[in-house]
């Protein structure tokens, strides 16, 4: 080591596992490019990612380079001059990390790509940059398209030997470029031209170019023992042959010399499948998986697949029908038997559309090629209610489409939903996702994202949390939003009856997720109310007819809308014209308790204690008090912990009395819906039932008949059972469940009998014979005066 002593040296190779941590290369799909001095680009150093930093004090660049030789990445030293900073501190001396060749490999053919048909993608974006390079490169230099030769991506299968061969046109590389891009694990060659053009004079120029990383050649051996990359450059005379496999440590370079594997220009990559991999060398299925991932690629893709047509053709005869027809009139002329058969033939077949409707303006795309792409790419049988093409620029920039489906699928929610595509720089990546670009409430939007600013991992599988892809999700949430807005403000309002009905529920969970766009989802709830008969009618509908004097939004919560209409709560309301909305959703009540308020109108559960109408009268309030106030703490007596308390109420005009809920307990609906959860809290339902309130009608005929009994007789048996009864039944009016119905049953039964005994039987005193046929004279009985004695 240079200017450090034997000493120093000896310190530092002690203490350098305690130094080195272990670095995994960062690296993406790259497609292999020409070095800068070929293209006379500015020079540019070898960039080098690690997913760990280097010490604070350790300035140089780490590279990790495939050394054929020695099967390893070398362990080399960049710098070794020593820091002397300060005198009283020991000099430091800088090392490179190093990692084993074979454990990289293990780890992208094992670890990085978590589905195996990526590879396809992988190469194809790699053969899509050298295209792109290519065609660059020669609005400079047309000398490089010499050959007349159509950019394109081929790509021929062998099933019966499990070959797949790729083939572009693209840029190809020299033996120089072989080695620094293939055989250098992480060195991306379209990072290092896009950091060229960055620096050159061109920065301006807008090129897709895809891998970035370095590492989307080897994604071959995902399903290949041995790859073999035939490649020319229109810089070289020669063609060169890279050759490597899967478990080796090193690979061989050569010069093409078959006459009949030359190509004018661009790489050709052969891949001898696996074993158990030999499926992807069928026709159809590498159809399917362009038509998947590559489907948008800005270069056309033909694959090598079976066709036919049929013709007809002539058929031998039989003897023996020969022999017959001999015997036919010569002169007519006989007509030769032909059958149909299909004549099989391979072809190249254009495989994707290089010209994705997403990146088309508007303007120029009709409803019919909508509801065309949409059928299609989502396999709907149905035109969409609704659609959104749309561009978003600044901080992030993507261009999308988002629609809303018809119909609906069995699941309310998905937790990963697979209806959003999303493409970067038109290949795409993934459709599952778990809430990074939509919450899950919004699930049923179906559409297309493509954007190129998007941070993905390594493999380009999985969407990393950023500000980005938050910042994505807000105007796509947005545009949602305005899209769905607009079906329910459309003149057919039948669409948005389909919407609701299909995905209301949706919008109600949005209530009780996303607290942060409840005045976008807000407008475009749908309710019940006591002003329809079986319409829905949204939360504006019910503030434009609110009466001047009404102050809150009144809703009760019950099991179906009979039960709703016909609830004792309602009663003061009805008189005095104010609309109730009717929530028998199970999960209306929960979203509405989220929601609070809507433009500045509190929400109210009119079964609920406290309820203010806005007609209080104190004196009148007082009076009643002081009046029925002994009757209120003798039935509170009587019921004991049944209920909170016993008030007057302001609600009731013809029901004698009501059971409410407190104020911070649960209504008799939320009551039994929790009853029902499978996991409920027992002990939380205990304590929030115990907050209900019993409150009687002053007014009424029953109530003060108590009233005087509870004063003269308030230790009666009969008074009792009459608070007992009066207690069961405003139970169940209530939308309550009695705690022991049976005993309910048997009250009743008791007061039917007390009422009903003796009502219609009577004994005569002497019963008529069936013999008797005479008729009986009647007695007149004259009727006497008041008073009279007979």
């Amino acid at each position: 080591m240079l200017g450090a002593s034997r000493r120093s040296v000896a310190s530092a190779v002690r203490s350098a596992g305690a130094r080195c941590r272990v670095v995994v290369p960062f690296v993406s799909a790259s497609a292999p490019s020409a070095t800068e001095t070929d293209y006379k680009l500015p020079d540019s150093p070898y960039r080098y990612f690690s997913s760990f930093s280097a010490p604070k004090n350790n300035g140089s660049k780490f590279g990790m380079h495939l050394n054929s030789r020695h099967s390893m990445l070398a362990c080399s030293c960049l710098e070794s001059t020593v820091a002397a900073t300060d005198s009283s501190e020991p000099p430091s001396e800088k090392y490179e990390y190093q990692a084993e060749v074979s454990r990289l490999m293990d780890l992208i053919v094992h670890s990085l790509y978590s589905n195996k048909e990526v590879f396809l993608r992988e190469l194809v974006s790699n053969a899509s940059d050298a295209l792109d390079k290519l065609r660059f490169l020669s609005v400079t230099k047309p000398e490089l398209l010499k050959d007349a030769v159509d950019l394109d991506i081929r790509i021929q299968t062998d099933k019966d030997n499990g070959i797949i061969t790729i083939t572009d046109t693209g840029i190809g590389m020299t033996r120089q470029e072989l080695v620094d891009c293939l055989g250098t694990i992480a060195q991306s060659g379209t990072a290092k031209f896009l950091k060229a053009l960055k620096d050159s004079k061109d920065a301006g120029v807008d090129s897709n170019l895809i891998g970035q990383f370095g590492v989307g050649f080897y994604s071959a051996f995902l399903v290949s023992d041995k790859v073999v990359v035939s490649t020319k450059s229109p810089t070289s005379d020669k063609q060169y042959v890279w050759e490597g496999e899967a478990n080796a440590n090193s690979y061989t370079i050569r010069e093409e010399t078959d006459p009949e594997k030359l190509v004018p220009r661009g790489t050709r990559l052969t891949l001898y499948l696996k074993r158990d991999d030999k499926g992807f060398a069928h026709p159809e299925r590498i159809q399917n998986l362009v038509k998947n991932y590559s489907q948008f690629v800005s270069f056309p893709i033909y694959t090598w697949q079976e066709k036919g047509f049929t013709k007809e053709v002539e058929v031998d005869e039989d003897p023996s029908e020969a022999k017959k027809e001999g015997d036919e009139d010569p002169t007519v002329e006989k007509k030769k038997k032909t059958k149909k058969v299909v004549e099989r033939y391979w072809d190249w077949e254009l495989t994707n559309e290089t010209q994705p409707i997403w990146l088309r303006n508007p303007k120029d795309v009709t409803t019919e090629e909508y509801n065309e792409f949409f059928r299609k790419t989502f396999n709907e049988y149905l035109d969409p209610l609704a659609s959104s093409h749309f561009t978003t620029e600044g901080e992030v920039e993507f261009r999308s489409i988002l629609f809303v489906p018809a119909v609906k699928k069995d699941e309310i929610v998905d937790i990963k939903t697979k209806n959003i595509r999303l493409y970067v720089k038109r290949v795409f990546i993934s459709d599952d996702f778990d809430g990074e670009l939509f919450p899950r409430y919004l699930s049923f939007v179906k559409g297309v994202v493509d954007s190129n600013d998007l941070p993905l991992n390594v493999s380009r599988e999985i969407l990393q949390e950023s500000r980005i892809v938050r910042i994505m999700r807000k105007r796509l949430v947005r545009k949602a939003f305005d899209m769905i807005l607009g079906i329910s403000l459309s003149e057919n309002k039948d669409d948005y009856d389909k919407f609701w009905e299909n995905f209301g529920k949706n919008l109600k969970l949005g209530c009780i997720e996303d607290h942060g766009n409840h005045k976008r989802i807000a407008p475009l709830l749908r309710f019940f109310s006591s002003h329809g008969d079986d319409e829905l009618i949204g939360l504006d509908e019910y503030v434009e007819n609110m009466k001047p004097e009404q102050k809150d939004i009144y809703y009760i919560a019950a099991d179906s809308l009979t039960s709703a209409r016909n609830a004792p709560f309602l009663e003061r309301l009805h008189e005095k014209d104010f609309e109730v909305l009717f929530l028998v959703d199970p999960m209306d009540e929960i979203a509405i308790q989220h929601l609070k308020s809507y433009k500045e109108k509190n929400f109210v559960d009119i079964s609920k204690e406290d309820l203010d109408l806005g007609d209080k009268n104190e004196e009148k309030e007082k009076e009643i008090k002081q009046e029925y106030g002994h009757m209120c703490d003798w039935i509170k007596k009587r019921l004991g912990d049944k209920v909170a308390s016993v008030q007057i109420s302001s609600r009731l005009s013809t029901s004698p009395c009501v059971l409410v809920s407190g104020r911070f307990g649960w209504s008799a609906n939320m009551e039994r819906l929790m009853k029902a959860q499978t996991l409920g809290d027992s002990s939380s339902l205990e304590f929030m039932r115990g907050r209900r309130v019993f409150e009687i009608n002053p007014e009424h005929p029953i109530i003060k008949d108590l009233n005087v009994a509870c004063r003269s007789h308030p230790d009666d048996p009969e008074a009792q059972k009459a608070v007992d009864l009066l207690y069961n039944t405003a139970l169940i009016s209530s939308g309550f469940t009695p705690e022991n119905p049976s005993e309910l049953s048997g009250k009743i039964y008791e007061m039917m009998g007390s009422a009903l005994v003796g009502k219609w039987t009577t004994i005569p005193a002497h019963p008529a014979s069936p013999q008797a046929t005479e008729p009986i004279e009647a007695e007149v009985v004259q009727p006497l005066e008041a008073g009279g004695q007979k």
